[in-house]
């Protein structure tokens, strides 16, 4: 375990237990057209860096957590850092250094959301740290092999694992 990461269901998912938990519902999507935010690449993970930006987020964010609690279920909060990998981050001006900040950004929102609802035994609240595809998924160029796959994610799971997520898994 990292050195002060808080483990609240990192060794015990409670969605493994069959009880029943909602997830996220297409942030980029929302944020576009209902927030009417500019993505660059489709990076969600840009907000963090601007007030506003990261108070549609949390907003969005609640309104999820909100609705596992009035209907009694968990729910599961997928970090947006979809896109704050290496390649992503180089095509929008984020060197690695600011990759790091901005997953661990992602994630201490997520925490701080969360913390807001322990009250609410019924609906536990797990943060998901999201990893996405190298490529365009609708156009990949070309498929990774496993190594290359195992290399190019190990950066961002590494600055995951440092954070309060409790997975991390790819869309």
């Amino acid at each position: 375990m990292c050195q002060g990461v808080e483990d609240v269901y990192r060794t015990t998912l409670p969605q493994l237990s069959g009880q029943v938990f909602l997830t996220d519902s297409g942030l980029e999507t929302d944020l576009i057209f209902n927030g009417g935010f500019e993505l660059p690449e489709f990076a969600a993970f840009v907000l963090v860096d601007d007030g506003r930006g990261t108070a549609a987020l949390d907003a969005y964010f609640r309104r999820h957590v909100d609705i596992a609690v009035q209907h009694g279920c968990g729910v599961i909060l997928e970090a947006p850092t979809w896109r704050a990998s290496r390649d992503w981050g180089s095509r929008i001006g984020y060197p690695p250094a600011e990759l790091r900040r901005v997953n661990n950004a992602a994630v201490g929102l997520l925490s701080r959301v969360r913390d807001d609802y322990r009250d609410a035994a019924s609906s536990p609240v797990v943060i998901s740290g999201c990893l996405g595809p190298r490529a365009d998924v609708y156009h990949p160029a070309e498929r990774m092999l496993e190594e290359e796959a195992e290399d190019y994610h190990k950066e961002q799971i590494e600055v995951l694992a440092a954070t309060d997520a409790d997975l991390w898994c790819t869309r």
